[in-house]
């Protein structure tokens, strides 16, 4: 049927007042860019399963010295956008149901299109996951790209990595999923909290409510195949170092194998040199969060 000048006038009208795109579930740009330039311009040196595994070029003089203005406390100011946290950063604790929990929230608190929450390891707390100048600047970018884009950010105090660990981590997915309006929750969690994320891929009310999620430098979990979140093949990244002290990155390289060959929905981000902290400082946010928002298979 062929349209007139005035249907094309109502349908654009209709389209500004409609959700951004990742509310939809839409393609790759979902998420506006915010300082690509610094963030994103990564070399990729050897790449395979159809780009679905990358390994990144990392090197420490580059990565940390040169964009830091003092080495691992203050990134270089061209790094950050601080406005936000004037806008739309508050500390706060939720009482979530008989539970409660201390979070920085960045962006609204209700009506987001989506939802992000980081989930720190051993020895942090909320302030890791919302400072603005540590890990070169990259929580910054993530509160920037959640708030620009209709989005919030959490970032809760994990007491514990255990079974109330998760439980708490659940009352907090579920109060975000209502808080939206039902939008795309994504769980991420960096080193120890991975197990916190493991532990939520078995809960079935949550998985019922999440979008997708990444594990940085995290541990492996050998049973995820028979977990809830498996079985509703949710899309899952791995970023990790690969020199990485702590939790080796082949055991994720081995598990993120299995997932590829069994047409599973799956990203891998190797840091060649990179040590455990290396993914939290250069995981490409804007990447990450727009693939699970909508995930393109290989």
């Amino acid at each position: 049927m062929r349209m007139s000048t005035a249907h094309l006038s109502i349908l654009a009208a209709i389209a500004a007042f409609l959700p951004l795109t990742v509310a939809s579930g839409a393609a790759a740009e979902a998420l506006k860019p915010f300082k690509d330039e610094l963030f994103s311009d990564q070399t990729v040196i050897e790449s395979h399963d159809n780009g679905a595994f990358q390994t990144i070029d990392y090197q420490e003089m580059r990565d940390i010295n040169g964009r830091d203005q003092i080495s691992e406390k203050r990134v270089k100011p061209a790094y950050v956008e601080t406005g936000v946290r004037w806008k739309a950063q508050q500390d706060e604790t939720l009482p979530l149901g008989d539970r409660k929990l201390d979070v920085t929230r960045i962006g609204p608190a209700s009506g987001q299109a989506f939802t992000v929450i980081f989930i720190h390891g051993r020895g942090g707390d909320r302030r890791l996951g919302s400072n603005d100048y540590t890990f070169g600047g990259n929580f910054n970018r993530l509160k920037n790209l959640a708030y620009n884009n209709g989005g919030t950010y959490y970032a809760p105090s994990v007491k514990s990595f255990d079974s109330n660990g998760v439980a708490d981590i659940a009352a907090l997915i579920r109060y975000s999923y209502q808080q939206s309006g039902g939008k795309p929750v994504i769980l991420t969690c960096a080193s120890m909290g991975s197990f916190v994320c493991w532990g939520i891929t078995r809960d079935a009310e949550s998985v019922k409510r999440l979008k997708g999620m990444a594990i940085l430098s995290g541990v492996t979990d050998p049973d995820f195949t028979k977990s809830a979140f498996y079985k509703a093949k949710l899309p899952v990244w791995f970023t990790h170092g690969s020199k990485d002290p702590v939790y080796a990155a082949a055991d994720q390289e081995s598990l993120f194998e299995k997932l590829y060959k069994a047409r599973y929905p799956t990203r891998f981000t190797l840091f060649a040199t990179g040590n455990h902290g290396t993914p939290v400082r250069m995981t490409d946010w804007r990447e990450v969060l727009n693939w699970i928002l909508d995930p393109q298979p290989s």
